[in-house]
């Protein structure tokens, strides 16, 4: 069995070594995977031993210092990048190439401004050659699933940020993927539409349930919408902390600041990520001085 330790805020909880919530059923799996790229004329490891089963269903944040391997670790459960050195399985088999079962969600909306908001909707149908018809039915079904429906003719250099967010998510879900692969989707929002974006988002997770691979630099962001937060060390990434995040669901924007219990999370993940924050700059001097 492999070992993850298991953190839950407060002092009377003990790491635990002896529990994977993935496993049963893992559509996602990583097995000790390490990876390096290539910089000039040296090999710079970005991640080592990164170990990590994610149950069907699951809402997984990842977070930790920039270039610990967070997207690299992302872009490999969907198949654009192969492991060096380890496996990424998908249900069990081996990650080879994209699947029409994952779709990713980035920071940017890429929104193709020639297409209206429908037909940016129906992109990856059409492209998996849906008919025209349904393509349709299911584009229109979304758009009023995300309360832009009166928006469906709409040039979409004309919308909001937030609505381009909306429809991004729209075009996302509207191919009902088992796993949902999401890089800082919501970074680029101002505040206000952030937080908004975040309960849509939610809501539409909790009527659908795919399972989710969340990338952020938020350690609230994280914590107000898992299940768990998986935290990774300095480069080279692995993971240094698993924390179930033991909520009610729904989760409101108020818990940031009412819930006790929010505040202990955010006080366990701020301070391992200090820590790992520090390894970072420390072993960046290190280089820098070697250099």
């Amino acid at each position: 069995m492999r070992q993850t330790s298991m953190v839950r805020p407060g002092p009377e909880s003990a790491q635990r070594k002896d529990e994977r919530p993935g496993q049963a059923g893992a559509p996602i799996s990583f097995g000790h995977v390490s990876h390096n790229f290539i910089h000039g004329d040296r090999a710079v490891l970005v991640l080592e031993d990164f170990d990590l089963d994610i149950a069907a269903s699951e809402f997984v944040s990842i977070v930790g210092p920039s270039g610990c391997g967070k997207t690299t670790a992302l872009s490999m459960a969907g198949g654009l990048e192969r492991p060096r050195a380890g496996s990424v399985l998908l249900d069990g088999e081996p990650v080879d190439g994209t699947s029409d079962d994952v779709a990713f969600m980035f920071a940017r909306d890429a929104l193709l401004p020639w297409r209206r908001v429908r037909r940016n909707v129906e992109l990856g149908m059409e492209v998996r050659h849906v008919p025209a018809a349904e393509r349709r039915r299911r584009a229109d079904e979304w758009l009023r699933r995300v309360r832009l429906e009166e928006f469906a003719d709409s040039d979409v250099l004309h919308l909001s940020q937030g609505m381009r967010q909306r429809v991004a998510i729209a075009r996302t879900l509207v191919q009902s993927p088992r796993v949902v692969l999401m890089d800082e989707p919501f970074a680029a929002l101002d505040a206000q539409t952030r937080a908004n974006q975040q309960q849509e988002f939610v809501r539409l997770w909790e009527a659908e349930r795919p399972t989710v691979v969340f990338v952020t630099h938020d350690l609230e962001e994280a914590i107000l919408l898992s299940d768990r937060v998986v935290l990774m060390a300095a480069r080279p990434g692995r993971i240094v902390a698993d924390l179930r995040i033991d909520l009610p669901r729904p989760r409101t924007q108020e818990m940031r600041t009412s819930s006790p219990e929010f505040a202990k999370y955010l006080e366990t993940l701020s301070g391992r990520l200090r820590e790992e924050v520090v390894a970072a700059e420390e072993r960046r001097q290190a280089e820098e001085e070697r250099a």
